[in-house]
């Protein structure tokens, strides 16, 4: 048996991180609305215990992993009697390294291939491209520069659905920078980021910050954003002070230059760069993961409801005549031919109208319009939201105005 390569950053496994969850679900039970979290862990004198007990713990595996001490990393292990989850067992084998990253050959034959890597994140295809960037678009500093793409990792157990794959997406930015400012632009982004995701409604107590103990050897400061999946917190985007490692190597290597001219300063230089960097997979699984509840409503029945963020969901709006008569229809196709330009929407006249709300709510469509006979004499429409199922209604004319504000990605980003 073979301990896992991370030991799930240990703290996962650390009966500290357990108890000091338990200790604030209590708290928050006993007090209500009163309950302030960021005070209680500041003052409970338990669980100021349990985390210097935690802290104490990654201190000492960052700096074993650090100095590649392995033999300390497995005597930590056996010293917070870890268990293997599946087995129960603590017969763990040494420490080891592993290979994360994809191996293979090219070249025509055997015997003039080369040895060749997958690449393990998007990034470097943003550093070589970084000045044709730049100059192309006489962008000055700080620019970012964005992209998805495949990335591979040797994974030694691909688990956990979609979690943890060999071959993955990746949404990566590089915010290119002055040197010496990383500090400011780091503590931003971390907020940024974390903003982006609280914004989109799925629970401030799901997410947490991760500061790494044992930095990669490009960084000088790198944090996780972490998730509560069903399987637990997990990472779901990294962000990550990469200094000038990268375009200052490329120079190395390549002998070409990779440096911004500063015209306030008069002078070039290598850009310092921070890093955002979010698995597409993992957001989709999160975002997901949440989303999808059973409810039990009022009257006793129940209903699958996909509560995907309006800006995120794939079918914005339904629309829906009361019957397929009185020339309902026509006025409802038209409401769609007009709103269908604006975002994506669908049509459904089958099945009594509370059976096609159903199919809208397993589905995640945020609202729902229905055209009764009301709409021919006054020209208004029901719409309906689909998480609280509340009914108003407005008139025809102002629909698309309504719903693109609710469901827009400008709507979500001016929250920022």
């Amino acid at each position: 048996m073979t301990p896992m390569k991370s030991f799930n950053k240990v703290e996962g496994l650390l009966s500290s991180r357990r108890k000091i969850e338990k200790e604030i679900a209590k708290a928050s039970k006993r007090f209500g609305d009163a309950f302030n979290k960021e005070e209680f862990v500041n003052t409970n004198t338990r669980v100021k215990d349990y985390q210097e007990k935690a802290n104490a713990i990654l201190k000492r595996l960052g700096k074993s992993l650090e100095l590649e001490n392995l033999e300390d990393v497995k005597a930590l292990i056996e010293e917070l009697e870890i268990a293997c989850p599946e087995s129960g067992s603590r017969n763990w084998t040494e420490v080891k390294q592993f290979n994360l990253m994809f191996g293979t050959k090219l070249g025509a034959s055997a015997e003039s291939a080369m040895d060749l890597f997958l690449r393990p994140e998007t990034a470097q295809g943003i550093f070589v491209n970084f000045l044709n960037v730049q100059k192309t678009g006489r962008m000055k500093l700080p620019f970012g520069i964005a992209q998805t793409g495949k990335a591979f990792r040797n994974e030694i157990v691909a688990r956990q659905f979609i979690f943890r794959m060999r071959e993955f997406e990746q949404m990566e930015m590089q915010f290119f920078i002055p040197p010496g400012t990383q500090k400011e632009w780091y503590k931003k982004w971390k907020e940024t980021r974390l903003k982006w995701h609280l914004v989109l409604g799925m629970g401030e107590d799901n997410y947490r910050f991760h500061d790494h103990e044992k930095l990669a050897h490009y960084a000088d400061d790198a944090t996780d954003i972490e998730f509560r999946f069903p399987f637990g917190f997990k990472e779901l985007e990294g962000i990550h002070s990469r200094t000038d490692f990268d375009l200052s190597n490329h120079e190395k290597h390549t002998g070409k230059k990779l440096q911004y001219f500063d015209p306030e300063l008069n002078e070039s230089y290598v850009p310092f760069v921070v890093e955002t960097s979010i698995g597409l997979d993992r957001m989709f699984l999160a975002v997901f993961s949440k989303a999808l509840t059973e409810e039990v409503l009022e009257d006793g029945s129940s209903r699958i409801v996909l509560k995907l963020p309006p800006s995120l969901a794939p079918t914005k709006v339904a629309v829906l005549p009361l019957v397929k008569k009185d020339g309902l229809p026509e006025l409802a196709k038209k409401i769609i031919s007009d709103l269908k330009w604006a975002m994506t929407s669908a049509y459904d006249e089958k099945d009594a109208v509370g059976r096609r709300y159903r199919r809208q709510d397993a589905i995640g469509t945020p609202y729902c319009v229905t055209v009764d006979h009301q709409s021919l004499e006054d020209h208004t429409v029901t719409i309906r939201e689909r998480d609280t199922m509340k009914q108003e209604r407005i008139l025809i004319t102002s629909l698309k105005q309504t719903i693109s504000d609710k469901v827009s990605i400008e709507t979500l980003l001016r929250k920022l």
